[in-house]
């Protein structure tokens, strides 16, 4: 099973970041971290990396519900968000399939949060 689900698109990086925060807030997200790879490997190796953004997103409801059925599904969040340059100088967008995350956790309650959660994630990245 796949972990993550993504989108190729061809349009300017930093619109595209735009239109993933974007999109994630409509979604009931709030940004709770925000790394940029290419800056960070830069300061601290020395080292030139491609545009890689990694978005912690919340959606504190679904956080709230998942933390009263498992107290160490915290371990699992945020719901990582990338987006990244490509070799071919597009952008892709991808999220964690929250499901195959909850697999590893062998609590059923989780399932049906971890679904509405991959409806939220996937029409972020479909409405790209």
């Amino acid at each position: 099973m796949p972990y993550y689900f993504s989108k190729i698109l061809k349009l300017p990086f930093d619109e595209v970041l735009e239109k993933v925060i974007h999109g994630l807030k409509i979604e009931g997200f709030g940004i709770l971290t925000d790394i940029d790879v290419q800056a960070t490997l830069k300061k601290k190796l020395d080292v030139d990396f491609r545009k890689y953004r990694i978005l912690g997103s919340c959606n504190p409801p679904f956080a709230h519900q998942a933390l009263q059925k498992e107290d160490k599904v915290g371990t699992m969040l945020p719901c990582n968000v990338i987006v990244q340059e490509t070799p071919e100088g597009h952008v892709e967008v991808a999220a964690i399939d929250p499901i195959a995350s909850m697999q590893a956790i062998t609590n059923p309650d989780l399932g049906a949060i971890a679904q509405e959660i991959q409806a939220k994630l996937k029409k972020v990245i479909e409405n790209m």
